[in-house]
């Protein structure tokens, strides 16, 4: 088999796990699994929000689904380490998770994604956009719409580094509604710099177009001023007035 092929196989195979232990550990507040080669093995990094639902009493439920993962994924000894996520509102997955359980439940989109906006903010993020699609409200017809505060990088190297990406879906009966996250959740001080100094140059032109008594009519010049000149030598030709008798 080519080496691409083996490649592509092996990514299939890691989506699959993915999918499968989202779904086996849905109330645990599933975020996102990191699989590892190791010589003795397979290493299954798992991370949540609730990691004691994930291992279960006595570790039984942890190891029913590490033997179920060999027989269904062919895993050489597999190995599950469970990891908890420190905190669930600068996770995308579980942000994105959290909003569809949110609108499965009836919930008004517009009202949950205001609501992770606030929240997400307040845990100190840099900024956080949500997108959701499909047929939302009852409608015939599938829309989508974005909700964002603060700022996302969405291409280069700091999208890479410094963006979490998030996904899921709700069923509802219109159709499938699906919610994408990306949560800006660190930045480099030299980044922060940048974006400071971009704010002052623009806040700094935009005081400079407007003058200082609002903005200009359209059509109408401004009134001539006089000299300074001029001005004296008409308040000294003028006669005061004539005394009453």
């Amino acid at each position: 088999m080519a080496i691409e092929k083996t490649f592509v196989k092996e990514g299939i195979k890691e989506s699959q796990v993915e999918d499968f232990l989202r779904e086996k550990f849905k109330r645990a507040g599933y975020s996102h699994t990191d699989i590892q080669r190791t010589p003795i093995g397979t290493r299954i990094v798992v991370y949540a929000n609730k990691p004691g639902l994930v291992i279960g009493r006595s570790g039984r439920y942890v190891n029913s689904i590490t033997e179920e993962i060999k027989q269904k994924f062919g895993f050489e000894n597999p190995m599950i380490d469970v990891r908890e996520v420190d905190n669930p509102m600068l996770d995308a997955n579980i942000v994105a998770s959290r909003i569809a359980d949110s609108l499965e439940r009836g919930i008004n989109y517009k009202r949950v994604c205001g609501f992770y906006l606030a929240k997400v903010m307040e845990s100190g993020a840099i900024g956080i956009q949500i997108r959701v699609a499909g047929k939302m409200a009852g409608r015939d017809r599938s829309r989508f719409q974005k909700f964002r505060e603060g700022f996302v990088v969405h291409s280069g190297d700091y999208a890479e580094k410094f963006v979490d990406k998030g996904y899921a879906r709700a069923a509802l009966k219109p159709g499938a509604v699906g919610v994408q996250v990306r949560i800006m959740v660190e930045a480099p001080e030299d980044f922060r710099k940048e974006k400071k100094l971009e704010t002052e140059e623009v806040a700094v032109t935009e005081a400079a177009e407007v003058p200082a008594g609002g903005q200009k009519p359209e059509g109408q010049k401004p009134p001539e001023e006089k000299p300074a000149e001029e001005k004296q030598d008409a308040t000294e030709t003028k006669e005061p007035a004539a005394a009453a008798v």
